[in-house]
C-alpha cells in the first residue's frame, strides 16, 4: 500500500552559470584577431509542476534535495557555453508551498499541469569579447557566472476533491467508497481503519466522473488534535460539499452528528457552513421502528436525509443520483489565498561577504560573489586585478578592510588569491580603468 504524506520539506538549488572565457584569436591568416572570448551558458532554472495523477507527497520524503544543471563555460573562438536544461518536478493538485525563510505562501496548485517557476538559473558570465570597445580593444577580463537560488521549501497538500465524506469510525465510509467507486480502502470493525485518505472517482450518469475523498473518522476533540480525524480536516476544505455518514446502530446516533459538525465549525467557519447531504447508514441492522424514529429526529437539522446499507447497497443509487445532482448544482469554492510576489525566485544575489584578520598584515575576504570573482581574475594580469579591486571597491569590501586596519602594501587573501593592497593614489589613473 502507498504511504500518504501531506507534508514535507525539501531543499532546491537552481543551476549555476557559466564563466565566461578570457580568449583570442590567433589563427595564422586573420590579422589582428581580437579578444574571442565566449560567453557562459545559463544555469537550469526549477519549476513545480502540478499532476492530477500524484495523491500524496511521499516522493519527497525519498527525495528532498534537488539541483539543477550548472551551465557550461564560455570558450575560445567565441563559442559560448551550453545552457543548462530547466528541472520540473512534480507536485499533486492541492499541494501549497512556503519559503520558510520568509513564511510566504509563493504558490498554490490548483489546476493540472499549472507551472510555477520556484527557483532561477544563474545567468552565464560574459566573456572578454563582450567587453572590447574602440577605447579598449584588448580587455584581459571576463565575468563569472551567476550563482544558483538555494531555498527551503514547504509543501503541504490539501487534496482536490469533490465531495468529502465525514462519520465517526466505523460509520461506514470506507465500506460506502468502496462500493461506489474503484478505490479499495481497509476495511475492518475496529476504530480507525482508514488511517489515512483515500481518493475514489465515482461515475456519473451523464457519463462524467466526480472525485469523493473518504477521511479518516472525527472524534470529540479533534479539532485540539485528539484522534486521528484532526490532521486530515484541510483535506475536505477545497470541496464543493460534504456527506456526512451516520452509523444507526450506534449508541447514539444523532449525538455522534452533532459532535462531529461541532468539530467542523471549531475547525474553520467555511467547513461548519459547508453543505451536507445527511446519510443514515446500516439500515439492515436498525428495526423499521427506529429507522423512523431517527429520521424523524435528524429532519431538525437536514432536509436532505438518505437512508442505505452500504454493504446490501439498498439506497445507494438514490442517493448518488441526488450526489450526481449537488455536483453539478454546487460549485467548487474560491479562496481568496493571497499569494506572496516570489522575489525569492529571482534572488541571485550573492554580494554577502565577512572578513576575517589572520596576522598583522593579513587579511581574508569570504563571500560567493568574491570567490566566483577570484575564479575568473589571473593574479598575473595587472588589468584583471585592476579590475577585481574596482569591483570590490564598488561592493564596500576596502571601506570594511580599513575598519580592520588596512593599509597599503597589505595581503589581501580571497578565493585562492594573494594579492597587496594598494589604494587609488598608489595606482594613480590606472585605477580609474
Amino acid at each position: 500500500m502507498v504511504k500518504f504524506l501531506d507534508k514535507a520539506k525539501i531543499r532546491v538549488i537552481s543551476g549555476h552559470g557559466g564563466n565566461g572565457m578570457v580568449a583570442w584569436r590567433r589563427e595564422k591568416y586573420v590579422d589582428k584577431g581580437g579578444p574571442a572570448g565566449g560567453d557562459g551558458g545559463r544555469g537550469g532554472d526549477i519549476y513545480f509542476v502540478a499532476d492530477e495523477n500524484m495523491s500524496t507527497l511521499l516522493d519527497f520524503k525519498i527525495k528532498s534535495v534537488y539541483k539543477a544543471k550548472s551551465g557550461e563555460n564560455g570558450g575560445i573562438k567565441g563559442m559560448h557555453g551550453a545552457g543548462a536544461k530547466d528541472l520540473f518536478i512534480r507536485v499533486p493538485l492541492g499541494t501549497l508551498v512556503k519559503d520558510t525563510k520568509t513564511g510566504k505562501l509563493i504558490a498554490d496548485f490548483t489546476e493540472n499541469e499549472q507551472k510555477v517557476l520556484i527557483a532561477k538559473g544563474g545567468r552565464g558570465g560574459r566573456g572578454n569579447a563582450r567587453f572590447a570597445t574602440a577605447q579598449k580593444k584588448a580587455p584581459q577580463f571576463c565575468e563569472p557566472g551567476e550563482p544558483g537560488i538555494e531555498r527551503v521549501l514547504e509543501l503541504e497538500l490539501k487534496l482536490i476533491a469533490d465531495v468529502g465524506l465525514l462519520g465517526m469510525p466505523n460509520a461506514g465510509k470506507s465500506t460506502f467508497i468502496s462500493a461506489v467507486s474503484s478505490a479499495k480502502p481497509k476495511i475492518a470493525d475496529y476504530p480507525f481503519t482508514t488511517l489515512v485518505p483515500n481518493l475514489g472517482v465515482v461515475p456519473k450518469s451523464d457519463g462524467g466522473s466526480y472525485v469523493i475523498a473518504d477521511i479518516p473518522g472525527l472524534i470529540e476533540g479533534a479539532s485540539e488534535g485528539v484522534g486521528l480525524g484532526h490532521e486530515f480536516l484541510r483535506h475536505v476544505e477545497r470541496c464543493r460539499f460534504l456527506v456526512h455518514i451516520v452509523d444507526l446502530t450506534a449508541e447514539k446516533p444523532v449525538e455522534n452528528y452533532k459532535i462531529i459538525n461541532n468539530e467542523l465549525k471549531k475547525h474553520s467557519q467555511h467547513l461548519g457552513n459547508l453543505y451536507q447531504i445527511l446519510v443514515l447508514n446500516k439500515i439492515d441492522s436498525v428495526q423499521k421502528d427506529d429507522l423512523d424514529k431517527y429520521t424523524e429526529e435528524f429532519k431538525q437539522y437536514s432536509n436532505d436525509i438518505y437512508p442505505i446499507s452500504a454493504v446490501t447497497r439498498e439506497g445507494v443509487k438514490e442517493l448518488l443520483h441526488f450526489i450526481d445532482s449537488k455536483v453539478d448544482e454546487i460549485p467548487k469554492p474560491v479562496f481568496d489565498i493571497q499569494i506572496e510576489e516570489d522575489l525569492g525566485a529571482y534572488d541571485n544575489d550573492d554580494s554577502a561577504f565577512e572578513v576575517s584578520k589572520i596576522a598583522k598584515d593579513a587579511f581574508v575576504i569570504e563571500g560567493g560573489k568574491i570567490n566566483r570573482l577570484a575564479k575568473v581574475t589571473d593574479s598575473r594580469n595587472t588589468e584583471q586585478v585592476i579590475r577585481l579591486q574596482n569591483i570590490l571597491k564598488g561592493m564596500g569590501v576596502f571601506d570594511e578592510l580599513k575598519k580592520y586596519g588596512l593599509k597599503n602594501g597589505d595581503v589581501v587573501i580571497l578565493g585562492g588569491l594573494e594579492l597587496a593592497y594598494y589604494d587609488d593614489e598608489f595606482w594613480g589613473d590606472e585605477a580609474k580603468g
